[in-house]
């Protein structure tokens, strides 16, 4: 019974952590776009450009 002791404590400061951290996600604004990001990965790369166009021309 004295482990309760420590585990009561200690997961209540867990609970206080996790907490903090999740307000302060939110305040970051971590949250405020789920979408967007998700889809970025089905979008097609640009198409590379010639290196004959990237040569200096005088």
């Amino acid at each position: 019974m004295t482990i309760l002791l420590i585990l009561i404590p200690l997961s209540l400061g867990l609970l206080v952590a996790a907490i903090w951290a999740f307000t302060w996600a939110v305040r970051k604004g971590q949250f405020d776009d789920l979408d967007t990001p998700a889809l970025d990965i089905l979008r097609d790369d640009p198409a590379p450009r010639d290196p004959a166009e990237r040569a200096p021309r005088d």
